[in-house]
């Protein structure tokens, strides 16, 4: 039996034509800004993203991104945690970065139920036909 990739995501990735993101590692005594450049997204989904990054990102790593969508208004920030650093075989950018938002609510350190309105918005708008 050939093995097979198990996929593991609850949420359904969809693609955005060139939309990007930049971030910024949290940090506990001093508010770091968001990188001055932004890259690729590869992927989104209600529970994460997957970016193109020139750097290495330690998993585990709480980070924030700002994601900008074209014809969007606004950009979007999120929070969450670095779960994949791999090479990126495309080697635009040396990295590939997994990063699973944080759960949605109203407590400190969860991600806005308008931000996941606005996912859900982006799902619908650019899912696959």
């Amino acid at each position: 039996m050939a093995d097979k990739m198990i996929e593991r995501r609850a949420c359904q990735r969809f693609v955005v034509l060139g939309a990007i993101a930049c971030y910024k590692k949290e940090v506990l005594f001093f508010q770091k800004d968001f990188t001055d450049d932004c890259y690729p997204v590869f992927d989104i989904s209600r529970g994460g993203l997957l970016l193109a990054c020139p750097d290495f990102l330690k998993t585990g790593t709480k980070i924030s991104v700002k994601i900008v969508i074209p014809g969007d208004k606004m950009p979007l920030v999120m929070k969450g945690k670095v779960t994949r650093s791999a090479l990126n075989p495309e080697k635009s950018y040396r990295y590939q970065i997994g990063i699973q938002f944080a759960p949605y609510g109203e407590k400190k350190g969860e991600n806005s139920s308008e931000a996941l309105a606005r996912i859900c918005a982006w799902e619908e708008r650019f899912k696959r036909s």
